[in-house]
């Protein structure tokens, strides 16, 4: 993936995210900007989950491990993040939220786009 893809994966993630904020409960992001490092942390956190544990465990993993571990993010990413407030209740709503738009508006893992280049 080349530059302008990566920045046009972050911008789309961070208008899903912000979206998301107003659409769940016990899920807020402060404004735009806090949305776009909100995606820049948990793409960041999410590589290296998959990174340690493997594709299973990862954000971009499938069924309830990526599930639970993608809300583990969200709700660990607000500590790090100013402006995002997440209850571990509205961590899962936005994991879930978040998954169900990835099935229309799907986003590649960094390790699938590493391995196409090679």
């Amino acid at each position: 993936m080349h530059f302008l893809g990566h920045v046009v994966r972050f911008i789309v993630s961070a208008i899903v995210i912000w979206i998301v904020g107003y659409i769940v409960p016990n899920f807020s992001v402060g404004g735009f900007w806090s949305a776009l490092l909100l995606a820049l942390v948990i793409a960041v956190l999410g590589w290296i989950i998959e990174g340690i544990f493997g594709k299973r465990v990862s954000p971009f993993g499938r069924g309830i491990v990526g599930f639970l571990a993608s809300a583990a993010v969200i709700w660990i990413a607000q500590f790090v993040v100013g402006n995002v407030h997440a209850t571990i209740l509205g961590a899962l709503l936005a994991a879930l939220v978040i998954g169900i738009i990835d099935l229309f508006i799907p986003v590649a893992s960094p390790f699938n786009a590493a391995k196409s280049r090679d």
